[in-house]
């Protein structure tokens, strides 16, 4: 079996992608990076030029950005069942709500955190039309059921979860019920729990004083 390994830091996007780690449950090998020293070295960069975290490394396949890491271990493990199969009628709505997440969701909210408000006439050319727009799309989204694919689990709510989650912690968007109890049912999860267990205690570790 090719070994598995994940480049991380336990305050970055890295906490997405640790949790899908332990849904897959597959065995793999954690490197820590810092922000102002190895995540920038040249070592790192021949993983990820943009010098950021998460990234896996699997046999001789490399994949960045968290969305693309929840799908790609989805299938690169079927037999966990994270993704619907092709021909499947779900892998439709998977993909969709995944890279709604990735794309006009995190781009609407990231523009309201910068304080960046999108002109009415300026609406048509913005991806995510407005904030109101994406996040009335993300409320769509959980109609379906408990989960993205109604009452089945998938690396789909992973990542849509992770954000939906991330973005109620901050106050980043409103604490509507579908949110919050969709956010409430996923934290929940043996292997979520098991996720920020290991993410906090390496960050408990990371803030204790160091030897003189």
């Amino acid at each position: 079996m090719s070994e598995l390994v994940f480049y991380t830091n336990p305050q970055s996007r890295g906490r997405i992608v640790r949790w899908m780690l332990e849904e897959v449950g597959q065995p793999y090998r954690t490197e820590l990076l810092g922000y102002a020293d190895s995540m920038k070295a040249p070592a790192y960069l021949a993983v990820n030029p943009m010098g950021k975290v998460p990234a896996i490394k699997h046999g001789d396949t490399v994949v960045t950005e968290a969305g693309a890491i929840c799908a790609y271990l989805a299938d690169a493990f079927p037999e966990k069942g994270l993704a619907p199969p092709l021909g499947d009628r779900r892998r439709g709505p998977y993909f969709r709500w995944m890279f709604f997440a990735a794309g006009p969701l995190e781009a609407a909210v990231t523009d309201k955190t910068l304080g960046v408000t999108v002109p009415a006439e300026r609406k048509p050319m913005v991806g995510y039309g407005n904030f109101d727009d994406a996040i009335n799309g993300a409320e769509q989204a959980l109609k379906a059921g408990d989960y993205i694919l109604g009452d089945r689990f998938s690396a789909a709510d992973v990542y849509f979860g992770s954000a939906i989650g991330f973005y109620l912690q901050f106050g980043s968007i409103e604490p509507r019920p579908a949110f919050v109890a969709y956010s409430e049912r996923l934290q929940n999860r043996p292997a979520a729990i098991r996720a920020r267990e290991i993410d906090d205690a390496l960050i408990a570790q990371q803030q204790q004083p160091q030897p003189a």
